[in-house]
């Protein structure tokens, strides 16, 4: 039975399906900066081409070299010190540091990739609300909030009053709405007799 309800649960999950509706939002968003990228390029393109032309290739090669001499003698100092310092003691505990060390990495990077997951999904969320014109229907309940409902107009009726009421004053009778006579409450004086069949 658990592994029902854990299916059924997952299956009934939308954050999935929200997370997807959030990624592809935010790529269509990312899409729409792509034609000024690529006009960007394009006015700066014949610049850097000239950049490139006018670069003398024996200075690049002189400067590689350099760096390529630079480097391959820094190895070597590292090297040198490595093997100068091996010990087998601080070997081990240097790797169960950087064990501990990576376990912690791993547990940090899991715990932002489940923050980004959900802020996608909520994200993906709002875009189907958007997407479904809910998010319309949210900004006129907010406005009701704010400006307050409109307040019931008085109905009255032309029906006789019983005794023990007082009238209204003729001010409030005029601004009152009156419904149209179809609408009025009827009554009929059929009385109902109960049939013969039943008896």
């Amino acid at each position: 039975m658990a592994i029902t309800d854990d299916l059924r649960k997952t299956l009934s999950d939308p954050t999935p399906l929200y997370f997807a509706a959030g990624t592809a939002d935010l790529a269509l968003q990312q899409a729409k900066k792509v034609p000024a990228l690529v006009e960007q390029l394009r006015v700066e393109a014949p610049a850097r081409i000239d950049a490139v032309r006018n670069t003398d290739p024996k200075a690049v090669q002189e400067k590689a070299a350099a760096r390529a001499k630079e480097a391959q003698a820094t190895l070597q100092a590292k090297v040198g010190e490595l093997i100068g310092a091996l010990d087998v003691k601080k070997l081990g505990e240097t790797a169960q540091d950087l064990a501990l060390r990576g376990v912690g990495v791993a547990a940090e990077y899991a715990v932002k990739a489940r923050e980004t997951y959900e802020k996608v999904a909520e994200h993906g969320e709002q875009a189907v609300k958007t997407w479904r014109g809910e998010a319309a229907e949210e900004i006129e309940d907010l406005a009701i909030v704010v400006e307050g409902k409109p307040e019931p107009v008085a109905v009255h009726d032309d029906e006789p009053k019983p005794a023990g009421t007082t009238a209204e004053p003729a001010a409030e009778q005029k601004s009152a709405v009156r419904k149209p006579p179809a609408a009025r409450k009827t009554t009929t004086g059929k009385k109902t007799t109960p049939s013969a069949k039943g008896e």
